[in-house]
């Protein structure tokens, strides 16, 4: 067992990695303190869940998990499911409006607006995670630390997308409500379910430049490789259920405030419909409609 253990060694150094969440951190940083000066500073918990993100990406990348990921495809997986999963959603959790105000004030910033559409973000984000798990190009990335700082990149970046129509302050299309939110994360989980089970039940190893590391560790490639599916499908699991609690949560949140402002319009004697209040709430303005039917106005 020493040996195995000495030789998950210490962590990794690729600066090519470091250079994108540096500049993220140090944007948001100055962003969160200018908005601050004018008043309109961020809520401390998402510049938390911004924080955490972050440092998970750089544990992720620097520490012996990284290491490891150059001998193992478990870890490997691990590493990609911390950074590109976990961290791309609190990234997502860590954002406002008025944080990307600055960015999509220019043009071609505010065009790929689009992109973190759900119908667009969910497909990019599945084939961005197959295209990089195709033999050749995910054993270049092993062996290539352009590649494999283009790899991870990719992960994360396609990441944030996936989250931002759930989490994201962008404006959602009216039809995106809860019921097709969950309909969305349980399309993003059927995606990496399926992958995962492809590494779980294959009979062919894909990786085979795995092998010194997987014979350093005493561990067969394909135990190696189905570990790894295992990792994959479970972390999406955890992730699911957690994502359906929020759903379930924010749902009966909404309902109840919906039926308040109904209730409240109707003894003012202000006209509103049940649809237009559902509207309202879930476009996060229910406490404006609020103000202005205690003003009397519809």
């Amino acid at each position: 067992m020493t040996p195995v253990i000495g030789h998950v060694g210490g962590g990794t150094l690729e600066p090519l990695q470091l250079v994108g969440i540096t500049v993220a951190a140090a944007a948001y940083g100055f962003r969160a303190q200018t908005l601050s000066a004018q008043g309109r500073g961020v809520p401390a918990w998402r510049v938390a869940c911004f924080a955490a993100g972050i440092l998970l990406i750089a544990a992720g990348l620097v520490t012996p998990l990284a290491h490891m990921g150059e001998e193992l495809l478990l870890a490997h997986m691990a590493q990609h499911l911390l950074v590109a999963d976990i961290a791309a959603g609190l990234i997502v959790l860590g954002l406002t409006g008025p944080l990307l105000q600055p960015l999509l004030a220019l043009r071609a910033i505010d065009r790929l607006r689009v992109l973190t559409h759900p119908l667009v973000a969910l497909p990019l984000w599945a084939l961005n995670l197959y295209i990089w798990h195709l033999p050749a190009l995910y054993q270049s990335a092993l062996s290539n630390e352009a590649v494999h700082a283009l790899q991870h990149a990719c992960f994360i970046g396609f990441g944030i997308l996936m989250w931002m129509p759930l989490f994201g302050p962008l404006p959602k299309p009216s039809w995106f409500g809860i019921g097709a939110k969950i309909g969305y994360v349980v399309g993003v989980r059927f995606a990496g379910t399926v992958l995962g089970n492809v590494f779980m039940w294959a009979n062919t190893v894909f990786y085979p430049d795995y092998a010194a590391g997987e014979a350093e560790f005493g561990i067969s490639p394909l135990s190696d490789q189905g570990t790894a599916g295992v990792i994959m499908t479970a972390e999406g699991g955890l992730v699911t259920l957690g994502v359906l609690a929020w759903l379930f949560l924010l749902w009966a949140q909404q309902d109840t405030e919906r039926q308040r402002l109904v209730e409240l319009a109707q003894e003012r004697g202000v006209e509103l419909s049940d649809a237009r209040a559902r509207r309202a709430v879930a476009a996060g303005q229910g406490a404006r409609l609020e103000q202005r039917l205690r003003q009397g106005r519809a």
